[in-house]
């Protein structure tokens, strides 16, 4: 059975990044400042220790009671026992990879226009991750998506819709109300001094529309 997926404030790990000394310990205060899903994301070190740094995330993800899901890599997910997976447009194709880790867990796909959205709700993603929303640092070759394309995709598909891409405490705010499922965030956790504050913070302007009392 699949879990019950929270997807308002989805963190996505970077080590080159993040302020903390160690990805677990990013991504507890990362949880206990509000995020609901975490997505382990390494693009630059080795397999062995992608799954070593996946199993200490999962016990802090299961410590918790938030989802974890891997980025990329299949193997890596279901070595750890991780909620899903989430593949690019270049990675593994979307029915490939339902039919490796199974009907059980979540699978989420990239998508930055409508075409691309269709494509993979037909191909049984379970979520979509949308963008790039704005120009993004952690994704130096990202295609923009417009709000007008965004729009026409949350018309479109009735999968949750998770935009990402340059999501901060400035411009989070233009994604309150509209029917998103949640947001996608990196540096604006990960690179700030209180990793939890920053979440906190960033949640509240997601779902109250200003940054509170």
């Amino acid at each position: 059975m699949k879990p019950d997926i929270d997807y308002t404030l989805y963190l996505i790990t970077d080590r080159e990044l993040m302020s903390s000394a160690t990805i677990e310990e990013s991504v507890e205060a990362a949880i206990r400042g509000g995020c609901t899903l975490v997505q382990l994301r390494e693009k630059t070190v080795s397999s062995r220790e992608f799954y070593e740094t996946a199993q200490r995330v999962r016990a802090v993800t299961t410590q918790l009671g938030v989802p974890l899901i891997i980025n990329d890599r299949v193997d890596i997910a279901l070595a750890v026992g991780a909620d899903g997976v989430h593949v690019g447009r270049n990675d593994i194709p979307v029915g490939v990879v339902r039919r490796i880790v199974g009907p059980d867990r979540i699978v989420g796909v990239s998508a930055s226009n409508a075409a691309e959205a269709q494509a993979a709700v037909d191909a049984g993603a379970d979520y979509l991750g949308v963008g790039a929303m704005f120009v993004t640092g952690t994704k130096s070759d990202a295609v923009i998506t417009t709000m007008e394309e965004l729009r026409n995709i949350l018309e479109m598909v009735e999968l949750p819709i998770v935009v990402i891409g340059g999501i901060n405490r400035e411009t989070v705010l233009r994604f309150h109300g509209i029917g998103v499922a949640g947001v996608a965030v990196v540096s604006a956790i990960v690179a700030q001094a209180d990793v939890a504050g920053a979440a906190r913070e960033l949640k509240t302007l997601l779902l109250e529309g200003s940054a509170g009392a």
